[in-house]
């Protein structure tokens, strides 16, 4: 997720000319409490938007600003007026509100907020409290609520059918360009001289294809990232996650959670409960897990949860471990990459035993980031499981193709063709697109020296936390220039995507807070092929995160951002 602190215009008519204009905006941060009286407004794109009179920090009249909220969209033209009990921010030429609900008395906010922590208590809406040591090692020690958006955001309609239309169309993709080896290690080539980590993963992924390595069964569960850019309403991909795709549990539990609560007090918030759309995203990967575990046809293995020593977010790892064996039958175990390295061997037939188990399906929740690598020890791990005949979820290939590098060369013209026949297909995707680009293309690096504001910088890391945003990237590319660097193969430049923001309640260690916020929208893909027999190739549920609009990161787990759900509008 990335916005920053700037409004800008935006017009993409090539990658060498762009209409740039900017904007200051401001930020307004409000608490939770008891005294405050504010509408309950939603806003999806650009509409008006009202302050009670007695708690607006502008003036009626004193000046005018291009947007209300401290996000980057585009320049707007705001007026302020005066009427008998409001303040009223009107923006020109703009749509009416998609989703308007009446006043929320600040005793119904303290309700649903109570009613929320409550729910989330009992439902295992959960995660391990930082403050307490043993709570990312030792289920039930130090748990606290996940964060989470009071009420779901609106979202329109056709944006959500067409994230979903996609999710088949990327699952395809990724196993298409998975199969085709040159392909990636000749993309990822300058790249690995100068990142480590990918190197690394290009030498075990060389030896696989040394060994002709066979993988006939072949498990993807993804998930594609999109925000909805306001100045071209359109909806725009941010990354494909190939590895890890986290929030299937959890994700699922929040969308019941908001359920309930217009249930309880949808006619008080003028809400439907039916316009939360359903989220199965936990039972559609565990199903797609249960039937990868079915095809290597042996009743007695396990599915292998590879984790982090230490995993606050545990319990939406758990809730999928539990879906298995509950509804499938499928028993799992939890190591960490040390610990399979340590108890595991390959058997003369390939098999991967851990102790007396043997492991059918390896489902990495590690595993992407150099911090899962401290020693040669992970790394022996991560091969060892490559080299048996353990379905992989994600395999080494399906790992690099959700690379940033390979993401920026399937943006290119024609590359999307190599790998899928269908042009509807093809155009799909390329609609979803931002602008991508490598740091060999001078006059776009000369772009976004100038205006910095509009790019992300981003390096070949996962996990949240790791691009580069505003002047840091003017910074880092003279910086790269000036040493003639070949680190540069190590970064990609992207459109940055300015979202139109909203007003939201957010729920964080049980303290309610209102915030000018924009959402990511994230969709799960579950893949699943046996030879030529595809089994499952399915849109699989979704997540939806919602941050502080100033926010440039966006990870729930890191601590940037909340879950949340959709309300279709």
């Amino acid at each position: 997720m990335g916005a920053g602190s700037s409004s800008l215009s935006i017009s993409l008519n090539s990658t060498a000319n762009w209409n740039l204009s900017s904007s200051t905006t401001s930020n307004t941060r409000r608490r939770c409490k008891p005294n405050l009286k504010f509408p309950f407004l939603y806003l999806f794109g650009r509409a008006a938007v009202r302050f009670p009179q007695t708690h607006s920090r502008i003036a009626a009249g004193q000046q005018s600003m291009k947007n209300p909220s401290s996000s980057s969209s585009p320049s707007l033209s705001i007026d302020f007026g005066k009427s008998s009990e409001t303040e009223e921010m009107h923006v020109e030429n703009v749509a009416e509100p998609l989703l308007v609900s009446q006043f929320v008395l600040p005793t119904l906010v303290d309700k649903l907020v109570y009613d929320a922590l409550v729910w989330s208590s009992l439902h295992g809406l959960v995660t391990g409290d930082k403050s307490f040591q043993r709570s990312g090692t030792r289920p039930g020690v130090g748990l606290v609520h996940a964060p989470f958006a009071l009420l779901p955001m609106p979202f329109p309609e056709n944006y959500w059918n067409q994230a979903c239309e996609l999710a088949p169309i990327f699952n395809e993709l990724v196993d298409r360009v998975s199969l085709d080896g040159k392909f990636l290690q000749d993309c990822l080539s300058r790249t690995k001289k100068v990142d480590r980590f990918t190197s690394r993963l290009l030498e075990i992924h060389s030896k696989m294809l040394e060994i002709n390595k066979e993988e006939p069964i072949r498990l993807g569960l993804h998930r594609s990232d999109y925000m909805l850019d306001a100045e071209t309403e359109l909806l725009l991909q941010i990354e494909l996650n190939t590895i890890s795709s986290s929030f299937s549990g959890l994700s699922c539990l929040v969308s019941e959670l908001h359920r309930y609560l217009l249930n309880q007090h949808g006619k008080n918030l003028g809400l439907n409960p039916r316009s939360v759309p359903t989220n199965s995203a936990v039972g559609q990967f565990a199903e797609a897990l249960a039937k990868a575990w079915n095809e290597y046809n042996n009743s007695r293995a396990v599915v292998l949860f590879v984790i982090q020593p230490e995993e606050r977010n545990m319990y939406d790892q758990h809730w999928l471990s539990f879906v298995l064996k509950d509804i499938h039958g499928v028993n799992t175990i939890r190591k960490t990459l040390a610990e399979v390295d340590a108890e595991g061997q390959l058997l003369p037939d390939g098999s991967l035993a851990i102790g007396d188990q043997i492991v059918a399906v390896v489902y990495f929740r590690a595993g992407y980031s150099p911090n899962d690598y401290p020693s040669e020890l992970e790394w022996h791990a991560r091969l060892m499981m490559e080299q048996s005949t353990s379905i992989k979820c994600p395999s080494i290939s399906y790992h690099l193709v959700g690379t940033k590098k390979i993401q920026q060369e399937l943006a290119k013209p024609f590359v999307l063709e190599r790998f899928l026949e269908d042009k509807e297909d093809v155009a799909k995707l390329r609609k979803c697109f931002a602008g991508l680009w490598s740091l060999d293309e001078p006059e776009v690096v000369k772009r976004a020296i100038e205006r910095p504001e509009v790019f992300v910088l981003k390096p070949q890391r996962e996990g949240g936390g790791n691009n580069i945003y505003d002047n840091d990237v003017k910074d880092m590319l003279i910086k790269l220039q000036q040493e003639n660097s070949e680190e540069q193969a190590a970064y990609i430049l992207m459109q940055r995507i300015f979202p139109a923001a909203s007003l939201s309640y957010l729920v964080r260690e049980g303290e309610c807070y209102e915030k000018q916020v924009i959402s990511e929208l994230g969709i799960f893909g579950a893949y699943l092929r046996n030879n030529d027999k595809v089994i499952v190739n399915s849109q699989s549920g979704y997540l939806m995160r919602t941050k502080v609009s100033s926010s440039n990161e966006g990870g729930v787990a890191a601590g940037y951002a909340v879950l949340d759900s959709i309300y279709l509008t």
